[in-house]
């Protein structure tokens, strides 16, 4: 049960002394508690002997005041120490499970779905804080302000009475464990239920244009209605157990007033305690209600806070499956590119994707790639990033295995434009600043002109401060791509990956794109995938891909020679082009 206190060793080893001076005063708290009960009950015997004066009665009530007060001003400090740890925790944590998700590489995210990696962020972090600060206050009232009661009762008032009180408390350990193991499992089941929410929500608010398109609202909502009625009856599972404890507990609280009541009026008609002792005897029996109740919520707390530990400590133990070498290779730039024999094969695929790819890039080259759909374009592109663990062969840039280069230093080597461009949820000034922080106008309009979309800027309704939406949601594909292509030319990386990112635009923004990238990256390497060969006829070297494979490679006036896939295609289009110009003439 107490392994989330195990598992959060580090911080509270880091917060020891916020945790010492909040504990060390809640005990002291606990200790100045006992003493109003006793002063009343001492007044109310002085009343009960007929030697009460105003004097000795003014002091009672300025001593127990004075206690109030000081308890008053204790239980602040304790409470802002306690439970502004709980809220430190939680932000560690999830500053940490943020940066570790960054550090991940695709196939994790193939492997894990992301509204689930949302309930752990935010639920499960939630109910692990919860444990550093309500889950010790709890342990320490449970436990030791118990403890201090049990002690104050026997010693100050009757050890034969607390006894007999007291006979109920272990019923409530037992109750406690047997109602915890069940929570932990119960939750555990609800929490990843809950994951699945999250993910429905968020296919749902992301494909709503194709949900509305095919008139699957309907539909969409059944399907929404069944996980959320499934995440209530997980939920109402833990609910059922979670009921049973506070009955358990009032149960035997009960019982302990009725022995404590009943025992205590026969000792008081036996002379052998007095009915201030047995008024200051309820009154500790009436404090002692909270730390029992407070043993219930120490397991709740704790069997939640470790069912949801484990799930986050699932994604945070979980590594890379790429990761830097412990001594890196010391690389200044990036020339020469090769891959020699390179055969790479995705973890979730059955066949290879690439097989015995074999190219060589001088520095300022332009390098096309082409193929029919699925002929691995992209696949060869992605290696250069070095997000899966690699293949057999080998890829050396300036001579250095890929492997061997720190993934930091290679990714800011590189500008990559994906197929499915990514645009975050600002403005198109900000959008285009992820490229350079802080860049000015005057670079970023530069970058917009080489991207070509200087037209289209003119057409937005608050020019660079225009809110993109979501995902680029209130921008055309064609302008998300140029506004991604802004992205990475405003870096100027030293290699530039274009992976069919003019898909969406025009032939003839097209060749104004093709012509600016030529002119503005003279001397650096590009690296541009396509199906529109007019993109890649100025390229150094063309290779055409087929399942994996290279089948034809040279330059674009070598391959219309040979004849093959790259002339048949190259012809398709260019009728398709004449017979476009000729309609819109």
């Amino acid at each position: 049960m107490f392994s989330v206190l195990r598992n959060l060793g580090w911080f509270f080893r880091r917060e020891k002394r916020r945790y010492t001076v909040g504990l060390v005063l809640l005990i002291v708290a606990g200790v100045a508690e006992l003493a109003p009960p006793r002063l009343l009950g001492n007044a109310i015997d002085e009343i009960v002997n007929g030697s009460i004066s105003w004097t000795s009665l003014t002091r009672y009530i300025l001593m127990i005041l004075g206690m109030l007060v000081f308890i008053y001003f204790i239980t602040y400090i304790w409470m802002r120490e306690l439970f502004g740890g709980s809220n430190l925790v939680e932000r560690l944590l999830r500053s940490r499970f943020m940066a570790h998700l960054l550090r991940m590489t695709p196939p994790f995210f193939e492997r894990n779905r992301t509204g689930d990696l949302m309930a752990r962020a935010t639920n499960d972090l939630r109910s692990v804080a919860q444990t550093a600060g309500f889950g010790m206050l709890t342990l320490t009232d449970s436990t030791i302000f118990l403890a201090v009661i049990f002690i104050a009762m026997s010693t100050i008032i009757s050890l034969k009475l607390t006894l007999a009180a007291i006979i109920p408390l272990p019923f409530i350990a037992l109750a406690m464990s047997i109602y915890g193991k069940v929570i932990h499992q119960r939750y555990t089941v609800a929490q990843d239920a809950f994951g699945d929410m999250n993910d429905q929500v968020l296919e749902s608010v992301a494909g709503i244009r194709v949900i509305r398109a095919y008139v699957q609202e309907r539909n969409d909502e059944k399907r929404f209605e069944s996980i959320t009625n499934d995440v209530y009856e997980k939920n109402l599972a833990v609910a059922r157990v979670d009921a049973f404890f506070e009955p358990t507990i009032r149960l035997c609280v009960g019982i302990s007033y009725a022995i404590g009541l009943a025992y205590g009026i026969y000792l008081v008609f036996h002379n052998e305690l007095t009915l201030g002792e047995l008024v200051s005897f309820n009154m500790y029996l009436g404090m002692m209600i909270w730390p029992m109740f407070a043993i219930g919520e120490l397991i709740n707390v704790m069997q939640r806070g470790g069912a949801s530990l484990d799930r986050v400590n699932e994604i945070l133990y979980t590594k890379p499956d790429v990761e830097d070498k412990s001594t890196p290779a010391e690389v200044s730039q990036p020339e020469r590119i090769e891959f020699k024999d390179v055969t790479f094969r995705y973890p979730t695929s059955s066949v290879d994707n690439l097989n015995q790819i074999n190219l060589n890039l001088h520095p300022g080259e332009t390098l096309g790639v082409v193929g029919r759909t699925g002929s691995g374009k992209s696949t060869l592109l992605k290696q250069l990033l070095h997000e899966y663990p690699l293949g057999t062969g080998e890829i050396l840039i300036s001579g250095v295995p890929l492997e061997n280069i720190p993934a930091e230093k290679l990714h800011s080597w590189i500008g990559y434009v994906p197929q499915e461009q990514i645009l975050f949820s600002k403005t198109v000034r900000q959008n285009i600043q992820f490229g350079l922080k802080d860049a000015s106008d005057e670079t970023i309009l530069e970058a917009i002109h080489t991207a070509a979309f200087d037209q289209d800027l003119q057409t937005l309704s608050d020019g660079l401060d225009t809110l993109v939406g979501e995902k680029g949601v209130a921008l055309s594909g064609g302008q998300k791509q140029r506004v991604s292509l802004s992205r990475a030319f405003i870096a100027d990386p030293e290699i530039l990956i274009l992976d069919d990112a003019l898909s969406a635009v025009d032939a003839r923004t097209e060749a104004r794109i093709i012509e600016n990238i030529r002119s503005k990256r003279s001397g650096k390497t590009t690296l541009i995938s396509t199906h529109r060969l007019s993109a890649i006829e100025h390229a150094d070297h063309i290779i055409v891909l087929e399942k994996g494979q290279i089948i034809e490679q040279g330059t674009h006036e070598e391959l219309l020679s040979q004849g093959g896939w790259y002339r048949e295609q190259y012809d398709r289009q260019q009728v398709e082009s004449n017979l476009s110009d000729g309609e819109v003439s």
